[in-house]
């Protein structure tokens, strides 16, 4: 019996001696963490990758312009009406305005959309660097004019009053800093040209720093109706000249726009600008362009949207189908239109609807707006039933 235990002994003894290292091996190497814990195997791992995806599938970003201009108000609007859950969203990107947003369109990967002007690709074809800028920049859409204003004291009643004197024109790089001076150049004018922000400017103005303010945006602007002139300040008329480019029209400036700065009812004459909707021609079939499709067909077949009362007024001046000069169309959108040619645009469709309508309505420019609503539901309607 006791040479069985010892024998047995001896066995565990030597089982215990093999053993030892592999335990000391597994003592060694760093515990394995759970499989459920391991990165490649958690569920909430795929399902993040698969929001980004989702997220940047369905994201297209605008440039817009600096807080509280036009084109802010106005990316903000495109954000508002055309955010659909996971369907399409409008990202809106703080710019410095068209002169700036150009490059950013041309350049920043990030950018699919940006507000430039009819007078970009001039600008751009001046930049020795770069080449075929047209079949890089098409738009979408030719919006809405912006006005050049210039604001001065009340003893210089026509712009060129203003030769040789301190002028400021926004910040480099912005719209008014290429528009406002390529109008002034058109008009025969020099002047001491200054860059500084908007508000510094007429802060600059009310202390007698600067002799000027020049703006090109589209009315009313924010910060120049926010002005308070006294009886010190006021908008400077400007002429149409042969001399000006073609780029440039004749538009007016009314103390229903600017009643603090515009004296009694006579409109101040002034230049104006066309604003683009512009888009980065990416290749076709790409991921990119494949978005923008998809942004064409809800900004076109929602644009109805956009002329409700608290969205910018100057949606109800967009011609969707008008075309611009020396631009070419994105396909889609040129695609879309020609898809719905037979469709009225909305401004013929708006001149239709009054010409209807009796004269005492017009008092009422929100009656108007939904009885317009009412009425183009209705007309949708009826052409529906007539292409089934």
């Amino acid at each position: 019996m006791t040479s069985r235990r010892t024998t047995l002994s001896a066995l565990f003894g030597a089982l215990a001696l093999l053993a030892a290292p592999a335990a000391l091996a597994r003592e060694a190497r760093p515990p394995e963490p759970p499989r459920e814990a391991r990165p490649e195997a958690r569920p909430e791992a795929t399902n993040e990758a698969m929001i980004g995806e989702a997220m940047n599938a369905n994201t297209v970003s605008v440039i817009t312009g600096t807080p509280g201009g036009t084109y802010f108000r106005i990316g903000a609007d495109l954000a508002f009406v055309l955010n659909d859950g996971d369907r399409i969203r409008v990202l809106p990107i703080l710019g410095k305005g068209a002169g700036e947003n150009a490059y950013d369109l041309r350049f920043l990967t990030g950018v699919d959309l940006g507000f430039v002007r009819t007078d970009t690709l001039d600008q751009l074809r001046q930049d020795k660097r770069l080449r075929d800028v047209e079949q890089r920049i098409h738009y979408i859409a030719k919006l809405f004019n912006d006005e050049l204003h210039v604001i001065a004291p009340k003893g210089i009643d026509d712009v060129r009053q203003l030769a040789g004197k301190r002028v400021t024109f926004d910040v480099k790089g912005s719209g008014t800093d290429y528009s406002g001076r390529a109008m002034f150049r058109g008009l025969g004018l020099e002047v001491d040209a200054v860059n500084v922000d908007q508000p510094t400017a007429l802060e600059m103005l009310r202390k007698g720093e600067v002799d000027a303010v020049v703006s090109v945006a589209a009315k009313p602007v924010s910060v120049v109706a926010g002005f308070d002139p006294g009886d010190r300040f006021h908008l400077v008329a400007i002429p149409y000249l042969e001399t000006v480019s073609e780029a440039y029209v004749p538009a007016t400036l009314t103390g229903a726009d600017y009643p603090k700065l515009v004296d009694g009812g006579k409109p101040v004459e002034t230049l104006a600008v066309g604003t683009i909707l512009g888009v980065y021609n990416h290749p076709k079939g790409s991921e990119r362009y494949r978005k923008l499709e998809r942004f064409v067909g809800a900004f076109f077949g929602q644009f109805d949207k956009f002329l409700a009362p608290q969205r910018h007024p100057k949606w109800r001046e967009v011609n969707l189908a008008a075309s611009v000069t020396g631009w070419t169309r994105f396909k889609p959108a040129q695609d879309w239109l020609d898809a719905h040619r037979e469709e009225p645009t909305p401004r013929a469709e708006i001149d239709r609807f009054l010409s209807e309508q009796p004269q005492d309505l017009a008092a009422d420019k929100e009656q108007v707006y939904q009885a317009y609503l009412a009425w183009r539901r209705a007309q949708q309607a009826s052409y529906g039933m007539a292409r089934r």
